[in-house]
């Protein structure tokens, strides 16, 4: 099938899903959407194609010229805009970060990132909700869980798996060494719909007090879940609600998500390598990006991208990277 095949496949398709719409079947509004876009450049392609032959037929060149330049960068736009895409990019996303290499400086590090990607996704709109968070006595983090919620979440954020690596000096150095820490950071896609059911003997759930940096209890009652799918090994904490019923269905929604990645993993091999590539073991070699504060430069060494802005990067201001990152995935697929 050629491209323009492709394309005429899909305004059929999308023509057909428009006449189901002013149907009733309102449902299928969202999908419509996605290839509106589509549907109205290729038209205005076909109707310039018509117009050029129309123009070449009265001898008018200097239009048939002008015309075919512009059909040119109207095709360029169809090929941009039917480029294969990533399913999973308009859906939600789970992540988590850990400090890997460096004990409290890791910690300190962890919380940096916590914050940055907190700001990020709440200046393009999305909603976070921090569901497991356990927080060192200094203000470092442990271990950060959240979601973030909202149309083409997971597009923003599917680049940030991996190794982060931070180098300065720490608050807590006398003599003005630079030291090198690292932090994770894995980023899932939130499981729509998936193929199994969980089985609830296969799951150990353990209910605590949900506790603040110290061991300081938030609360008084046990509302924490943990829960354990016991074939794989896979444990979700959420502690975010007062109410143990909440934190439970939080919890089994993750673990949903999070089995859907396993299994996955299980069936491709390839996926399986290349998240592990992307997480690693969260040894100072491992890195997908560094931050060194006393130059304020961040680097990304997949694509050897530098940025200077290290402030206003630490502040949420990452969507440059993130484009770059995408521009790059692109032109590679």
């Amino acid at each position: 099938m050629t491209k323009r095949e492709e394309i005429e496949l899909l305004c059929v398709k999308h023509e057909e899903t428009l006449a189901k719409v002013e149907a009733g079947e309102y449902k299928l509004a969202k999908k419509l959407s996605k290839t509106q876009e589509t549907y109205d450049t290729y038209s205005k392609y076909r109707k310039l194609q018509a117009d050029i032959e129309e123009a070449k037929e009265l001898g008018m060149a200097e239009l048939v010229s002008e015309w075919t330049q512009e059909s040119d960068k109207i095709w360029a736009e169809l090929l941009e805009l039917t480029k294969p895409r990533d399913e999973r990019d308009d859906g939600n996303l789970i992540m988590e970060i850990r400090p890997a290499a460096g004990g409290d400086e890791a910690a300190l590090f962890a919380g940096v990132l916590l914050r940055m990607y907190t700001m990020y996704a709440k200046s393009l709109g999305f909603e976070v909700e921090i569901f497991d968070l356990d927080e060192t006595e200094i203000g470092g983090v442990k271990n950060a869980a959240l979601t973030i919620e909202g149309d083409g979440a997971f597009s923003h954020f599917k680049y940030e798996s991996g190794v982060h690596r931070v180098q300065r000096v720490p608050e807590t150095e006398t003599q003005g060494r630079i030291h090198t820490s690292t932090a994770t950071v894995a980023v899932l896609p939130e499981a729509v719909e998936v193929d199994f059911k969980i089985d609830e003997k296969d799951l150990r759930v353990d209910v605590y007090r949900a506790s603040g940096a110290g061991g300081q209890h938030v609360n008084k009652t046990e509302s924490a879940v943990r829960i354990t799918h016991i074939p794989t090994g896979t444990v979700v904490a959420c502690q975010d609600n007062r109410s143990q019923i909440k934190n439970r269905e939080k919890a089994l929604t993750i673990l949903q998500s999070k089995l859907a990645d396993h299994y996955q993993s299980e069936a491709d091999k390839k996926y399986a390598a290349t998240r592990k590539t992307q997480v690693g073991t969260g040894d100072r070699s491992e890195r997908i990006r560094t931050y060194n504060y006393p130059q304020g430069r961040i680097t990304d060494h997949r694509i050897g991208k530098s940025v200077h802005n290290m402030t206003t990067f630490l502040n949420g201001d990452i969507g440059e990277m993130v484009e770059a990152l995408k521009n790059a995935s692109q032109s590679t697929a």
